[in-house]
């Protein structure tokens, strides 16, 4: 198994074993039962499709209540197909639990960012805007956007003000910090995108190389919970 659905839960802190703090995402994943198996001979391709968070009955429509009766799976708020090793099989309601992290080093986390509504450029490209000094009249505006030769057209691609957010992002490379089955608990190093609470869909990384895992801030080593110089 590739992968697994989860959500975010958010942030906190914890102590690795040379006691230095590192900062952690805590995402619940998992379990997830498997709504529908894909198979070569009929689908080209061998996958399986996870189902996490539950759903009302009375929201499915007839085709979808039938569909979990059948695989005997309570209904799912959210479903997700993901790809299976030749040499790796599973059955319709079977359940994947967090423990699929075991032993594995790194993580991609992809979901959907906040949304921000419409946002000026100041806040949605980092511009500079312009002087804000008494008598200036274009403190946060984006200034000019036509080209100086005729006819001045707008350039396609111009960063202007508009919708920000609410768009899928992937952190990818996360490091694992403990997986923890019992609470199906997963928790990661760094930040992952979208809100607490938001759904997020976790994929093993390519590469799973990791040298340590990062500390709060380089050069200093944690003691009794304060930071100490070396």
């Amino acid at each position: 198994m590739q992968g697994l659905i989860g959500k975010k839960i958010g942030m906190t802190q914890v102590w690795d074993a040379q006691g230095r703090r590192v900062a952690v995402t805590v995402i619940e994943a998992g379990p997830c039962p498997v709504v529908q198996v894909k198979a070569p001979e009929k689908d080209g391709y061998a996958a399986v499709q996870l189902g996490f968070g539950a759903q009302q009955a009375r929201r499915l429509s007839k085709a979808q209540a039938t569909r979990y009766e059948k695989a005997g799976v309570a209904p799912c708020r959210t479903l997700r197909e993901f790809r299976l090793a030749a040499d790796e099989t599973m059955k319709v309601g079977e359940q994947v639990t967090v423990a699929v992290f075991e032993g594995v080093a790194r993580v991609d986390v992809s979901g959907t960012s906040k949304g921000r509504g419409f946002s000026g450029v100041v806040r949605r490209h980092s511009m500079a805007g312009g002087p804000m000094t008494h008598g200036g009249h274009s403190k946060r505006r984006i200034g000019g956007i036509g080209a100086r030769d005729l006819p001045g057209w707008v350039h396609k691609g111009k960063r202007m003000p508009g919708h920000m957010g609410a768009v899928l992002r992937t952190a990818r490379n996360l490091i694992v910090v403990q997986v923890r089955t019992d609470d199906n608990l997963l928790l990661v190093q760094g930040a992952v995108p979208g809100p607490v609470g938001g759904v997020v869909v976790i994929h093993k990384a390519l590469s799973q190389a990791v040298s340590k895992v990062p500390v709060a801030k380089a050069g200093k080593e944690v003691k009794g919970g304060k930071a100490a110089k070396k």
